[in-house]
């Protein structure tokens, strides 16, 4: 699936501020990336994904417990769950709540911790309203960076520009989401990260990062970083910012499909998979072979029981048929009589028949004998078929007429 990826400006929105955007045909690579106005951003077509990334300096992040029994990913529960991270928050926030957007980590429980994003509505609304405007609107919000997984590498960042250059780092304290520092050698040591940890630094800082640290830095481009916020399970839009709705399941569907097929991290489950279902055609195929061979023996033994039978045919076209007529024909001339004669079928039915109900007419045809004349109820007609499939046969009514006939035999 492609991606418009676009990073929200730290300013409240408005029509001269352009926004940096990257854009990524199959969601692994950059195709192009720029800045813009949101009326100039690329065209977002309905397989077009529109990502908002916050800025790191817009977020803060504050760890709660969550009460048992809080119910936690379902809709009705919005509202509840909106006030009690307001109760649990107020205290620690420099703004009232309300003035806020919250966001709960992915994957939350109740009674357990959870990490909580938070950053001011008024400014992301505005942005999600202007992008909206110029038919931008958005399908997700992710933040730049996040707090690390449980047991995941600490990584370092050096972020801002050279007026307001930060130290962003990750994994290093378990009870800070993204802590951060000013950048130089004592900021570095406030964060508590192993001293010979890799910093990777945006471009307008990366000269600076070096200097002040002492060491050298991997840069880190805008584009990247924008893509790689994509790849992260947090979607800030939740609450009443909710945005996306079942065209944004859709599209997710498809990328995850695509991810699949197409990213590098997925290159040995799709050999995998490839080499199941070559084991399973391989498998069906020699199933197959097997059983044509099963059928081509059964085919020869019939044959050849044919043959063994009545060495006068010459050829056989359907053994089990010709089988059939020539040992009609033998009853013929022996005068024996088979189940589909008349006068076993004619001797089952009075056996069968209620006393006293007589046909008024009877038909014999195609080794089928019809009574006609007969009314027989749903409780006659039960009983009637059962004694005569005790002895081989079948009944059924059709047109006011009982049709008899012998069971096909395997």
């Amino acid at each position: 699936m492609s991606l418009l990826i676009l990073q929200l400006p730290m300013m409240p929105a408005g029509p001269e501020w352009q926004y940096a955007f990257a854009l990524s045909l199959d969601g692994q690579t950059i195709a192009r990336h720029a800045a813009a106005t949101a009326s100039e951003l690329p065209a977002a077509g309905r397989a077009v994904e529109v990502v908002a990334v916050v800025p790191p300096e817009m977020l803060s992040w504050h760890r709660i417990a969550l009460p048992a029994g809080i119910a936690v990913g379902t809709r009705n529960a919005t509202t509840r769950l909106r006030s009690v991270i307001d109760g649990l928050l107020e205290e620690r926030l420099l703004d009232e709540p309300e003035q806020l957007h919250f966001a709960l980590q992915p994957g939350a429980r109740a009674g357990q911790e959870a990490w909580v994003a938070a950053c001011d509505r008024a400014w992301l609304r505005s942005h999600l309203s202007l992008l909206e405007t110029a038919n931008r609107q958005v399908d997700r919000i992710v933040a730049q960076i996040t707090p690390a997984e449980e047991g995941a590498a600490p990584r370092l960042w050096a972020v801002g520009t050279p007026e307001s250059a930060w130290l962003l780092s990750t994994g290093g304290n378990p009870d800070q989401g993204v802590a951060s520092a000013p950048l130089n050698t004592e900021g570095l040591a406030l964060l508590g990260v192993p001293e010979d940890l890799a910093v990777d630094a945006a471009p307008a800082v990366a000269a600076l990062a070096e200097q002040r640290l002492q060491r050298p830095v991997r840069l880190a481009g805008l584009a990247e970083r924008l893509l790689e916020a994509t790849r992260s399970p947090w979607n800030l839009a939740q609450f009443d910012l909710a945005v996306g709705g079942r065209s944004h399941a859709l599209r997710r569907v498809v990328g995850a499909i695509q991810s699949f097929l197409r990213a590098p991290q997925w290159r040995a489950a799709r050999w995998a998979l490839g080499v199941l279902v070559v084991a399973q055609l391989v498998g069906l195929n020699a199933w197959a072979w097997k059983e044509r061979q099963a059928l081509a023996a059964k085919q020869v033994a019939v044959r050849s029981s044919l043959l063994q039978a009545f060495p006068r045919i010459a050829l056989v076209v359907d053994a089990p048929l010709q089988m059939e007529r020539e040992v009609a024909q033998l009853r013929q001339r022996v005068g024996s009589l088979s189940t589909e004669s008349l006068e076993p079928l004619l001797s089952a039915a009075g056996q069968a028949l209620p006393k006293g109900l007589r046909p008024q007419a009877i038909e014999y045809s195609d080794q089928e004998l019809r009574l006609r004349g007969l009314t027989l109820d749903a409780a006659a007609m039960q009983q009637l078929q059962t004694q005569l499939a005790a002895q081989g046969y079948t009944a059924r009514i059709d047109a006011q007429s009982l049709v008899l006939r012998a069971k096909d035999q395997p």
